[in-house]
């Protein structure tokens, strides 16, 4: 396994194949195309976070968005995993419609904990250069057993949440997840921290793709890849902040 994103895998590109050819994948063009899809990003989450402040502050207006845009999020990524040759479509459409659950998101929490968004945007943008820094000085050794470490942590997680969001339809929650205190912030240091390491395993899966000279639309995928981590992160760290703020 490339990269514990759950988006990229080295089996990505045996999958779909590889060949050195003019028209390939770049790392240029991975980053322009991730530019791209962040702005839609931006653009999707300030129209959620204006009408939400023009409903008068009312987070029920917004749930049906933040719920269906999660759900469709959801559908839009599971295609592009399978078919990364439509994530020249599907990636501009997950940043739109992530863009709306983020903006929700982050007007509701900004209104419990003022100045909330501004910290986890610094928070969120901060580690992804700083791992930036990290991978290009080789601190961090891409090394089979450091993608095993990261993959069986995160698969961890993703299954620890499903788990808590099906006892949440029977009222049962699990404190830590949500609640405050040091076992709960301790759990979302935790989660950032395996959140982060994503980046250094996604690095490394563009830069292989771009040697090998992968299929130009492979651009769109990791640019996709980069942004389902930079998203997941940002939310992490605004339940970390919010943590904090209870306390």
């Amino acid at each position: 396994m490339q990269s514990q994103n759950p988006v990229l895998t080295d089996s990505t590109f045996t999958r779909y194949g590889y060949e050195n050819r003019t028209d390939a994948m770049t790392m240029q063009g991975t980053v322009t195309k991730t530019a791209i899809l962040l702005f839609i990003t931006l653009v999707s989450a300030a129209w959620t976070w204006v009408k939400f402040y023009k409903s008068g502050g009312d987070a029920a207006a917004l749930a049906p968005w933040m719920i269906g845009s999660a759900i469709v999020g959801l559908v839009v990524a599971m295609a592009t995993v399978f078919k990364p040759a439509w994530s020249s479509f599907t990636a501009p459409l997950y940043a739109l419609v992530e863009g709306v659950f983020v903006g929700g998101l982050s007007a509701t929490m900004e209104v419990a904990f003022p100045g909330i968004v501004i910290q986890a945007t610094a928070l969120t943008f901060g580690t992804l250069f700083a791992m930036l820094g990290v991978y290009q000085s080789g601190l961090i050794k891409v090394t089979d057993g450091f993608r095993f470490g990261i993959a069986a942590a995160t698969g961890g997680i993703a299954l620890f949440y499903v788990v808590a969001m099906i006892l949440g339809f029977f009222n049962i929650n699990i404190p830590f997840i949500s609640g405050g205190g040091w076992l709960g912030i301790g759990f979302s240091l935790f989660v950032i921290a395996i959140a982060a390491l994503n980046f250094v395993l996604d690095f490394d899966f563009i830069e292989q793709g771009a040697k090998r000279g992968v299929p130009k639309y492979m651009e769109w995928y990791g640019a996709f890849a980069l942004i389902v981590t930079l998203i997941w992160l940002y939310v992490e760290f605004v339940r970390l902040l919010a943590k904090i703020r209870r306390d």
